[in-house]
């Protein structure tokens, strides 16, 4: 080869065309789709999801006005209709090769041809292929699935050698293509993983409770830099809905980390002039001790400045957080009808993780989200299998929001109401600012005491404060200087002798 036709195979190396996967989710883990021309496995259990993604690939060539064909050995071309159908797809423009016996009597004027693998030998099934790919001159190519191929092989020598001659077939054809592994093979078939370009798997996990779980990996992808790690998914009307994972990194803008007003100055005042853009805090307190009540004042305060807030609610109805606004005098609902402030119930049961930080993104990103509230930690962890993840998901999305400006409000309940309280959960050092918010009972009653007990940026009160929820809103009291253990439960007065009537000596 000589210099100039060298350096010229070189440049058309460098300006090999993406084609789409038809995932807006895979094409972004895989930075812009696959290479094209080359030969790509997805494997997984049935029920995967692997024919509804295989249909998305093709039907995103027929889009571009390509030429797609779908090679059937376990599916009737009734079965695929009906899929597509489901997901309101008309798979007009895609050539279905059927290789597997008919469902009803064969009618005379079908122009598919019918055949049954069981009695074919594998040269001769391959053979077909050939000719059917030849005929049709496809851009696009799904195989489904090589689990037939595996079965006519009868051996892993002769499997190899037959999806070699694929390859080799395809190599010399503007043709990219999809083969698709249902795993029914008592061992790992590795060695389909060494000749595929790139592979990507497919599982669904089924949980003690709720929905079962789906997500996908990339497990390897010759020459293309790629999104590691499992990426939630889902099966919906249109096909997969793919979640890429998070990586806060890769998102920044520039924004002013000045302070998000509350709408009460006291509440701001003990915080310093308030909480910063760009930061987080975590409300802790005993269930109904007024954490949720905190939060609704910065979205409404947000509502108010015309910004945008988004409220996830794990554990409360919208009609709850609705009567409790009303009860504090806040004017939620005005807000929540003009979409200023959007509510968002989440049932933890049944979604996934990688899909609630798809939400947020949208929030933030489409919407243009100042302020996001998520109520309560407590619930977001029922969402997940194993609390590692939380905990890794969680520092993902809280430093994803910090890049984007985001004020973020979390709210995590406590076990237990007056004396000792504890939380199944412990994120106090991912959140730049903690409040604190307690009963303690006096004289016979049930009081709230409010603390800042962390805040990284700014001077804050040091205080304890006793704060009463009203029909106008949060109220604020002076600092409980005269008294010692007011977070223990039980507090002691340690200020002047009081006389009977109650006042100091």
């Amino acid at each position: 080869m000589t210099g100039q036709s060298k350096a010229a195979a070189d440049s058309d190396l460098r300006d090999s065309p993406r084609v789409s996967t038809g995932s807006d989710g895979l094409d972004n883990i895989l930075g812009g789709g696959f290479d094209a021309n080359r030969m790509y496995l997805y494997e997984g259990r049935p029920g995967t999801g692997k024919t509804t993604i295989a249909l998305q690939f093709l039907l995103s060539g027929v889009r571009d006005g390509e030429r797609v064909l779908y090679i059937s050995l376990s599916e009737t071309r009734r079965e695929l209709m009906l899929v597509g159908q489901r997901h309101g797809w008309s798979l007009e423009g895609v050539d279905i090769f059927e290789l597997v016996p008919p469902e009803t009597t064969l009618d005379p004027e079908r122009e598919l041809t019918v055949f049954h693998p069981a009695e074919m030998e594998l040269s001769e099934t391959t053979g077909l292929i050939f000719k059917e790919v030849e005929r049709i001159n496809p851009t696009r190519v799904v195989l489904d699935s090589l689990s037939e191929l595996r079965l006519l092989a009868q051996n892993p020598l002769r499997y190899r050698r037959q999806v070699l001659a694929l390859k080799h077939f395809f190599t010399n054809r503007n043709c990219t293509v999809i083969l698709l592994d249902d795993l029914s093979s008592s061992q790992d078939d590795l060695q389909l993983h060494s000749i595929a370009h790139g592979v990507v798997m497919l599982e669904q996990l089924a949980l003690d409770y709720g929905a079962e779980r789906r997500r996908l990996r990339v497990i390897k992808m010759r020459g293309i830099k790629f999104r590691g790690g499992f990426h939630d998914f889902i099966i919906d009307k249109g096909g997969l809905k793919i979640f890429p994972r998070l990586v806060a990194a890769e998102h920044h803008r520039s924004f002013l980390g000045e302070f998000t007003p509350s709408g009460n100055a006291e509440f701001d005042q003990l915080l310093g002039g308030g909480l910063e853009r760009g930061t987080n805090a975590l409300l802790i307190g005993a269930a109904g001790v007024g954490k949720s009540s905190v939060a609704l004042t910065y979205a409404i305060a947000a509502a108010e400045r015309g910004e945008h807030a988004v409220f996830f609610a794990f554990d409360e109805g919208r009609g709850t957080v609705e009567a409790r606004a009303r009860t504090l005098g806040l004017g939620l609902e005005p807000h929540l009808e003009s979409g200023k402030i959007r509510f968002q119930q989440i049932d933890p049961a049944e979604l996934s993780p990688g899909e609630f930080a798809a939400n947020v993104r949208t929030s933030v990103e489409r919407d243009n989200a100042r302020i996001i509230v998520i109520d309560s930690l407590n619930g977001y962890l029922n969402a997940m299998p194993d609390e590692r993840f939380l905990i890794l998901q969680m520092h993902e999305l809280l430093s994803y929001l910090a890049q984007q400006g985001v004020l973020t409000i979390l709210i995590l309940a406590q076990h237990g109401l007056v004396g000792p309280t504890d939380t199944s959960l412990d994120i106090s050092y991912l959140s730049d600012s903690v409040l604190m918010l307690r009963y303690f009972e006096l004289g016979g009653t049930v009081r709230r005491a409010l603390s800042v007990v962390k805040k990284r940026s700014g001077n804050h009160e040091h205080t304890i404060r006793e704060f009463r929820l009203t029909h106008a809103g949060i109220k604020l009291g002076p600092p409980l200087k005269e008294f010692s253990g007011i977070f223990t439960g039980t507090p002691r007065y340690t200020g002047p002798a009081m006389s009977p009537e109650g006042t100091a000596e």
